[in-house]
């Protein structure tokens, strides 16, 4: 996937690997997570691949971009427009069978995953102010519309997970006092 990942992002243009990671970070990073150890070999693969090509720019620091090549636009072109599926949610599997689970680990990962997704939805806030702001400055936001609705989802659904999160974490509450009075 972080494959994809590069060669979608590459469709705008050349970037070097920081560059990259720097846009998936602030774009897609909620969604998939790339680190320089999975970023460097990706593209070292694409390129080997005839995906991506590579390009030193001879400067102080090194540097190289890196520019998808019309085989690697087809290829991500080709994986876009396939079916849509559902990513699977291995914690929604978990949680299904945590009646099984020993009530202080239950309290403590589903306590938590709830930070985490705190976090993540302060992360997508601020994201949502910058992209606000820049798409004031644009001529037609229209180009922009499918990139903005996958925030905006993504904003709505984290914050529907902690909030189904804070419920069970209070049933769970709720369980411990009812047991305590018996």
């Amino acid at each position: 996937m972080v494959e994809i990942v590069i060669l979608g992002l590459l469709m705008q243009g050349k970037m070097s690997g920081y560059d990259i990671k720097k846009v998936a970070e602030q774009s897609v990073g909620l969604f998939i997570k790339m680190s320089y150890g999975s970023l460097y070999p990706a593209l070292k693969r694409l390129a080997g691949e005839g995906d991506v090509i590579e390009e030193d720019t001879n400067d102080a620091k090194n540097r190289k971009l890196y520019a998808v090549t019309e085989q690697g636009g087809r290829r991500f072109l080709a994986w876009l427009g396939e079916p849509l599926q559902t990513n699977k949610r291995e914690h929604l599997l978990k949680i299904f069978f945590y009646d099984h689970l020993d009530e202080p680990t239950r309290k403590r990962n589903l306590t938590n995953l709830e930070q985490t997704l705190q976090r993540s939805i302060a992360e997508m806030e601020a994201v949502q102010s910058v992209v606000e702001k820049e798409l004031d400055q644009l001529e037609d936001k229209d180009d922009y519309y499918y990139r903005v609705s996958v925030m905006h989802y993504g904003l709505q659904f984290f914050r529907m997970e902690r909030e189904w999160l804070t419920q069970i974490i209070a049933k769970e509450a709720f369980k411990n006092e009812s047991n305590r009075r018996l």
